[in-house]
């Protein structure tokens, strides 16, 4: 069983187009397995943030708190889904959420190897070797929009060039979702003050 769930996502990593074609097309890839590497990325960042080694770590300990880093990562991961998915349906793509989901979630392998990778290396590094931590995680960072990049063109059928524009769209929609939010959660906050407060007003009055 763990064989099955490790062997495909480090298919992927090492072998994205044939890989991502697998997924989509002949039923490899698993949504349980895209959301486990989403918790793992979650786990690998809070434990990156706690032991790092103080060369890298700027961080202040008992300011580090686990729901944040959870928000910081599930929820922008979805919202991209959410917002590639939306957009996709209106030019032509081919993927279905949970295949998007399953790209997305599979792109994001070497972030998680990387970053526990370096919670290691930097509790035993210099401050001159430093470059060393640093030169892994912009590796990681680029890797993981490598795949993200290949697994977007494959579920979607898309050509390169459309394959660009629709990211670049997605973080704009991701933007529009997230104003459009913040201004549905402020106007509901406005109006249930406004019933609260004529409540309290007809209270006293009574």
């Amino acid at each position: 069983m763990l064989r099955e769930m490790t062997k495909h996502p480090f298919y992927v990593l090492l072998h994205p187009f044939q890989g991502f074609w697998d997924l989509k097309y002949e039923n490899k890839g698993k949504l349980r397995v895209a959301l486990v590497i989403l918790l793992l990325l979650t786990v690998s960042t809070i434990v990156l943030r706690q032991f790092a080694g103080f060369v890298v770590n700027f961080n202040y300990p008992y300011d580090l708190n686990s729901i944040y880093e959870l928000q910081n990562i599930v929820l922008p991961f979805f919202l991209w889904c959410v917002a590639n998915w939306s957009l996709t349906t209106l030019m032509d793509g081919e993927g279905k959420f949970k295949e998007i989901v399953m790209a997305s979630g599979y792109a994001l392998l070497p972030l998680v190897l990387i970053r526990f990778s370096n919670t290691l290396i930097s509790n035993v590094i210099t401050l001159r070797e430093s470059a060393f931590y640093y030169m892994l995680d912009t590796i990681a960072v680029l890797w993981f929009v490598w795949l993200l990049f290949i697994g977007i063109m494959t579920v979607h059928q898309y050509t390169v060039t459309k394959t660009i524009v629709t990211m670049l769209l997605t973080i704009l929609v991701m933007g529009i979702i997230t104003f459009l939010g913040l201004l549905f959660f402020s106007l509901l906050q406005e109006m249930l003050g406004f019933v609260l407060s004529i409540y309290t007003e007809i209270s006293l009055r009574i």
